[in-house]
């Protein structure tokens, strides 16, 4: 899997605990090792998951080797983002995109915090 430095990684069995019971929001990346647009996302959350540490904690959720999550939240697309605060799904966006956009996208999500 393509991991991105500062992002951790969830599995069907840890999901609940790591992104469900967090205390702050989680940005979940739904990725394979075979998508090009996921590789080219690495280092885009690598670099949002150093700058904005204790406000926004990103994972990433291998979809051939969790189908289990990746099936609850009907994910047919990689890369998919999806936003969780207090257990529930706040937002989702499909495709890699540059890091200004993300950050504008996730701006009302780092407002709530």
């Amino acid at each position: 899997m393509i991991h991105a430095a500062g992002v951790a990684e969830v599995t069907d069995t840890t999901f609940d605990e790591e992104v469900l019971g967090a205390d702050f929001p989680v940005l979940v990346e739904f990725t394979a090792d075979w998508c090009g647009p996921c590789r080219q996302l690495a280092p885009v959350l690598s670099a949002i998951a150093a700058e904005e540490t204790g406000r926004i904690k990103i994972v990433q959720l291998d979809v051939d080797a969790n189908p289990g999550i990746t099936s609850r939240y009907a994910v047919l697309s990689m890369p998919t983002l999806m936003v969780f605060r207090g257990g529930e799904p706040v937002r989702s966006m499909v495709g890699a995109r540059p890091k200004r956009r993300l950050l504008q996208e996730l701006e009302d999500v780092f407002a709530a915090v």
